[in-house]
């Protein structure tokens, strides 16, 4: 499983862990050659002592001249007898731990007899502890100097990492005046790092220009025909012409102003937010609702559908006309092919609306993907291409707007739309 440890403090705890084995088998070291010193000094003057008693002092019939500290005990000897602890211990060197003393003892054979010192470590034990702690205690101050130094290595390090990633996510870094990022790195990791960034970057600014261009040309060119279909409406209309005829003009000049406000929508998506002039928040969410209620209002009647605009609250503030009118005609034309029998309402609040119908409902698990384009649901109508939702959805993205379905309790499907008021 890969670690989702930010990457300074793995630096930093690799550093304290190297820090611990490098301090710790060094310190193991010093603990191990104590031991080893401790033994072989302590051998080496106990069999000197001893040697010094058993020919100087034993041999002449005198007692062993020795410290206070240290004893003598011979199997040879019934006034110097062995004690029963010391009985069974190897020859060389020993250390015997008695409750909560210690003794080193030397054990010697000569001719079948047994000779034995007995020296207290107290005092050595004393020192030996002193070295310890000081052991212990560089141990541990090498292991927070480690944890500080191991800080500020990984701030060293990371600093260039964490620049550029903040110069990454700037937006002006999608621009095409941005300037290249691995000029102001050295020619190593980092500087790698930066010109995969510039060469990507330069390919997404490549794709968002196109899509730019493209937009804006189409958006465009679109407009001159329609004022040309707009403008023939107009005049067929002051014609005299059947009923039949009519109704046609009527429905080509419908979709003739549907046409030219998916031109403005799509004008104003391809603009960036720096173009302050396309955003301009001038209608109220009442005067848009009031405008779509009339435009959806007959032809939902038509389909003998029982539509109302409700208004439960007050709002006062301003959006967007363009997008509001969008996102607003979407749902509602969605509430018109997807609900044959029952009600349809626009239902306005303090900062939201919402656009309720009693058709078929979606399923849960399709919640979040119908807002994906070119995806439909399962009762599916007409000859769209699942777009709608979509165009909602990134026009509630780039507002800052929030939308979200749910299934009403008697069937049908309740659109909830939270706006973000400019004002």
């Amino acid at each position: 499983m890969v670690s989702k440890q930010p990457f300074a403090r793995r630096i930093l705890l690799a550093f304290v862990l190297m820090t611990v084995m490098v301090s710790g088998i060094f310190s193991i070291g010093i603990v191990a050659v104590v031991h080893f010193v401790e033994e072989h000094l302590v051998s080496e003057e106990l069999q000197r002592e001893l040697n010094t008693v058993l020919h100087q002092d034993i041999n002449r019939g005198r007692p062993p001249r020795l410290d206070s500290s240290t004893r003598f005990f011979a199997s040879s000897h019934s006034e110097y007898a062995i004690p029963e602890q010391y009985a069974n211990l190897e020859e060389g060197f020993n250390e015997v731990v008695d409750g909560n003393e210690a003794f080193y003892v030397y054990v010697q054979e000569i001719n079948n007899q047994t000779y034995l010192l007995v020296q207290e470590q107290h005092e050595f034990e004393a020192r030996e502890q002193v070295l310890f702690d000081v052991v212990l205690a560089g141990f541990l101050l090498t292991i927070a100097t480690a944890w500080g130094l191991g800080l500020v290595m990984a701030r060293k390090v990371m600093a260039p990492i964490s620049r550029l990633a903040q110069q990454v996510r700037h937006r002006d870094q999608l621009h095409s005046l941005a300037p290249p990022l691995a000029p102001d790195y050295p020619d190593d990791e980092i500087g790698q790092l930066a010109a995969a960034f510039d060469s990507t970057l330069g390919q997404v600014r490549q794709s968002l220009e196109r899509e730019r261009l493209f937009t804006s040309d189409v958006s465009h060119e679109l407009r001159t025909p329609l004022m040309i279909i707009a403008t023939s409406c107009e005049l067929l209309a002051e014609v005299k012409l059947e009923q039949r005829e009519r109704v046609q003009i009527e429905r080509i000049d419908r979709a003739c102003k549907e046409m030219r406000e998916l031109v403005q929508t799509f004008l104003q998506l391809a603009r960036d937010k720096a173009n302050e002039t396309a955003f301009v928040a001038s209608s109220s969410l009442a005067k848009v609702a009031t405008e779509q209620a009339e435009r959806w209002g007959p032809m939902l009647r038509e389909k003998k559908l029982d539509f109302q605009c409700i208004e439960e609250g007050t709002d006062d503030g301003r959006y967007n006309p363009t997008f509001l009118n969008a996102v607003m005609a979407n749902l509602l034309r969605n509430a018109l092919h997807y609900t044959e029998r029952g009600f349809v309402r626009l239902v306005i609040g303090s900062g939201e609306f919402r656009v309720e119908d009693s058709g078929s409902g979606i399923p849960f698990e399709q919640h979040e993907q119908i807002f994906q384009p070119f995806v439909r649901g399962t009762q599916a109508r007409g000859d769209g291409l699942g777009l709608g939702l979509s165009l909602v959805k990134r026009i509630c993205s780039k507002q800052g707007w929030t939308i979200s379905v749910q299934n009403l309790p008697g069937g049908g499907a309740c659109f909830s739309v939270t706006l973000k008021s400019v004002v």
